[in-house]
């Protein structure tokens, strides 16, 4: 027996004796970890359970996480029952429609709008009760952090999968660009941040009758960080581009909210703001492109790599307003991106 299959046959035996019944679970997906998802329904109830291997994706920071955001009002799923031991959690099933599923031109500014309200009561939670009941703040995502996240790109879209040796000079060029992308998140106000918020992990509630809402999941990386992050991976989100002005009308949305609510000063204005979510979202498809590759050679997910131009894209034009990081702008787009062009291409034809 496979180890996948074993730990399937121990979960089933989990549920038929939480049940106390033989239920039977349906795949639904991975995710970009190590996790599973299954569907279930029982007595009419619609639950959702997750396979997270213990040793590679820990179960306490979602089961904890999703315990604060319920308190402070966001719509998650409800943790019904887990086993800390395997690395399973059983909840209830918050929609099984991705946002992203349904967005048009014609609709997203309503939708990204309400998501983007979300981000109010999110940006306030900012501690936790860990499992022995005592309160944990969550982790800095300090300088330290986003360098070790900007590293991911050099080394594995790069270096490992398009094994391109970098000059002296690009090198200089590239240290140049994260310190600039680093004191970026350095000059922002810090609170709660989801740090995955994007159209493929928000979800349709239709619970209660007549009323659509926003269900919120993969929120187990929560971090104390930059007040743009959640905003840019939403509306610079790295699986689909929205026409600018769209997106434009939207930052101000978010930017008034922030004001109104008091996650920034009033006396920041829009055009520092726009700064801030400009470079934020530079350092997030810079490391979102190295992760995508690290998907494909590390845990064989290769799906991801069809992902990989849209962000380079982004940073092809975003850098190239800021003259600072116009070299950094040129570089991609004359160098890396024909690379990954050339070798996706590759890889489909292999197929």
């Amino acid at each position: 027996m496979s180890q996948t299959d074993l730990r399937l046959s121990l979960l089933s035996s989990w549920l038929n004796q939480y049940f106390g019944q033989e239920v039977n679970v349906s795949l639904i997906c991975g995710d970009a970890s190590f996790r599973r998802y299954f569907k279930l329904t029982v007595n009419n109830s619609h639950y959702i359970v997750a396979d997270s291997p213990i040793t590679l994706v820990p179960i306490a920071p979602f089961i904890a996480i999703a315990k604060a955001y319920r308190q402070a009002g966001v719509l998650v799923p409800e943790i019904v029952h887990y086993c800390l031991a395997q690395g399973f959690v059983l909840q209830t099933n918050v929609g099984d429609e991705q946002l992203l599923s349904i967005l048009q031109n014609d609709n997203v500014t309503a939708y990204y709008q309400q998501a983007l309200d979300l981000l109010v009561p999110i940006t306030g939670v900012t501690q936790y009760h860990d499992a022995d009941g005592n309160i944990q703040s969550l982790p800095y995502y300090d300088s330290v952090f986003v360098e070790k996240e900007l590293t991911i790109f050099t080394e594995w879209l790069i270096g490992a999968h398009l094994q391109y040796d970098l000059s002296q000079v690009e090198r200089v060029m590239l240290k140049d660009s994260f310190q600039l992308l680093i004191a970026n998140v350095e000059a922002q106000p810090k609170m709660g941040m989801h740090r995955d918020f994007h159209s493929r992990n928000l979800l349709i509630n239709h619970d209660i009758p007549g009323l659509e809402r926003l269900g919120v999941i993969d929120f187990q990386d929560a971090v104390m960080g930059p007040v743009t992050y959640d905003a840019v991976s939403l509306l610079r989100d790295c699986y689909v581009r929205w026409p600018e002005e769209i997106v434009n009308s939207l930052m101000r949305y978010h930017y008034d909210l922030a004001i109104k609510h008091g996650l920034v000063e009033p006396n920041v204005d829009y055009f520092v703001y726009q700064q801030w979510f400009d470079l934020m979202g530079l350092q997030r498809h810079i490391k979102a492109a190295g992760i995508f590759a690290r998907l494909k050679l590390r845990d064989g997910k290769a799906g991801y790599m069809a992902d990989i131009p849209l962000t380079l894209q982004y940073i092809v034009d975003i850098a190239g307003r800021y003259p600072a990081l116009k070299s950094l702008s040129d570089w991609v787009e004359q160098v890396v991106l024909p690379k990954v062009l050339a070798k996706n291409s590759t890889l489909e034809g292999g197929l």
